[in-house]
């Protein structure tokens, strides 16, 4: 039986908590590919595309051995180029779609909500890890199955991350720090395959590792069928859970969010006090009969606009130029994290001149440091709410509005203006970190690497986080979804191109990266044109607030009330 939104609004604490581990277990997992490859070679995938040479047995000199050299075995079976490249396709069958299927997915969620999406993740997930440990069972017959497994383990894992992101929706002010933690054990999944590599090489058996991987993500399906409920979580905008909880009691036949029925209330009360004063003669009649409060939303249908009025559509968010601007901005950021991964370890070999050893030092390194997603990512979503609990919503009335002890009314910071200078600082601070990312790629300096890998780690789960703080502030809850899919499918197609800058890279450079680094880094200059253009956004809104108050203190005048609709 799902829960109600409000019951799962007293439960928002244990949801939260439980949705960034399995995040961390489940979401994009198939980041830590490297350490997968590893435990798919020693169970024998693919491993029967490999044969021994005609004299291997018999081989004796030297000069013989270098055909032998280049099959090695590895826990038994043997391990060759034709078998990583049938798994490398695997993997990027499984990637493409981690990447691909987000457009469709926030669609999907938008529409029908979180739960049926992160039911249908889960089970996907789980059986995919039983298909890896059936194929295991007999690799020389069942290998075909990791495509398979890789693509329910790629979609299952996206399930579980996009409906992650509406969760935070439930704590308002907060809403943006949720974001970024939950983008934090996104990116900080790629240690879960480096996790369980750990267990493997310890002894434990590779079948039983998938089974209780599997278990456990049949501990989420029932936790999300117990807790997560059949409704999209609104935004703080479109829900006030104390104000629904407070007034349930007097039953509507249809659904409104608490804010809407507050706006009801309102006008009901207004008009009851005028009385015979109504022009609309529909109005007093239902009225009339007391019993049927619901009628009462004829008042809002006649004089309270609907929240379908002041939202855009999905088209016209779309075509905004902040969304367009954000698109540049995590285009480039995408390409330059990317091709920085891709071609990581040449750049490593092309600074020691081949040493191997240290190459694969630095590695490591790398891959311990992406955990630092979990514990920074939250940095930027505090920056997103930096004093929003000091801010007005715009919904209360001049009367409703705190004073101080000699009686004047408190100034507060309107909450619109207040979200685009937080959005404005986060995407200046991530960009600047981008840039100076770049400037230590081109010092050839190898210590001075693992502060280009920390600058990586931290941009990588700070640009996620402040485009979700960003699209939860400016669009509405119920595009969150979709405009976070089309975002992530536009910056992935455009993060192919770092393919042929690999390619050039090393052919005509000869592997030497720095002309590379240098056009990537002028291009990363132009992410500085999305705050430039909150600045100028922020201006414009706040002398349509300056206008709004004129005309508050002119109808104040006029009317004896600040509201634009009087009755006189």
């Amino acid at each position: 039986m799902a829960p109600t939104l409000a019951t799962a609004h007293q439960r928002r604490w244990w949801m939260a908590s439980t949705a960034v581990i399995e995040n961390l277990l489940f979401s994009a997992v198939l980041l830590g590919w490297g350490s997968l490859l590893i435990m798919l070679k020693s169970e024998g995938f693919y491993s029967y595309l490999c044969t021994y040479p005609e004299n291997i047995t018999n081989s004796s000199t030297p000069g013989n051995n270098t055909e032998a050299e280049s099959y090695i075995e590895l826990n038994g079976w043997l391990i060759c180029t034709e078998q990583d490249e049938m798994l490398n396709l695997a993997f990027t069958v499984g990637s493409f779609l981690l990447s691909a299927i987000s457009l469709p997915l926030g669609i999907v969620m938008d529409k029908y909500g979180p739960r049926k999406l992160r039911l249908l993740g889960s089970a996907c997930f789980a059986v995919s890890c039983l298909m890896i440990a059936y194929g295991a069972s007999n690799p020389n017959s069942l290998s075909v199955l990791i495509f398979v497994s890789l693509s329910l383990n790629g979609f299952g894992g996206m399930c579980m991350t996009f409906t992650s992101l509406t969760l935070p929706n439930m704590f308002g002010d907060l809403r943006a720090t949720l974001i970024a933690l939950m983008i934090g054990s996104y990116a900080s999944s790629a240690v879960t395959f480096p996790g369980i590599k750990v267990i493997y090489d310890l002894g434990a058996p590779f079948i039983t590792i998938l089974i209780v991987w599997a278990a456990c993500a049949g501990l989420v399906f029932f936790n999300c069928f117990f807790n997560w409920p059949l409704e999209p979580f609104p935004g703080p905008e479109d829900m006030d859970y104390t104000v629904k909880i407070k007034f349930s009691w007097l039953g509507f036949d249809h659904k409104i969010t608490g804010k809407q029925f507050y706006k009801q209330v309102t006008t009901v009360g207004r008009r009851l006090s005028v009385g015979s004063s109504m022009k609309n003669p529909k109005e007093p009649a239902a009225l009339q009969d007391g019993s049927k409060l619901c009628l009462s939303t004829v008042d809002l249908e006649v004089k309270c606009p609907g929240e379908s009025a002041a939202s855009p559509s999905f088209m016209q968010s779309v075509f905004s130029p902040i969304l367009l601007l954000s698109l540049v901005t995590m285009c480039i950021t995408q390409l330059r994290l990317i091709f920085y991964m891709g071609a990581m370890n040449k750049m490593l070999e092309f600074l020691v001149d081949g040493d191997l050893e240290t190459v694969s030092l630095y590695t490591s390194i790398f891959g311990v440091l992406q955990l630092l997603c979990l514990i920074t990512a939250p940095v930027i979503g505090y920056i997103m709410d930096w004093k929003l609990k000091e801010c007005e919503d715009g919904t209360e009335d001049p009367d409703e509005k705190e004073t101080n002890p000699g009686g004047k009314k408190k100034k507060k910071r309107d909450r619109q203006i207040q979200k685009i200078t937080n959005a404005t600082r986060a995407f200046a601070f991530t960009n600047l970190l981008l840039v100076g990312f770049g400037f230590t790629c081109l010092v050839n300096n190898l210590p001075l690497q693992i502060l280009s890998f920390i600058l990586h780690t931290i941009v990588r789960g700070f640009i996620h986080s402040a485009v979700g703080g960003l699209y939860a502030a400016v669009y509405p809850s119920t595009q969150f979804g979709s405009l976070t899919g089309l975002q992530s499918l536009i910056s992935a197609l455009f993060a192919l191109v770092q393919q042929p800058l690999f390619v050039a890279m090393m052919g005509p450079l000869k592997g030497d990266p720095l002309w590379v680094n240098v056009g990537l880094l002028g291009l990363s200059l132009l992410g500085f044109c999305l705050p430039l253009y909150l600045i100028c956004y922020r201006l414009r809104l706040e002398r349509q607030r300056r206008q709004k108050s004129e005309d508050e203190k002119l109808y104040l005048k006029i009317n004896g009330t600040p509201n634009h609709e009087a009755f006189v």
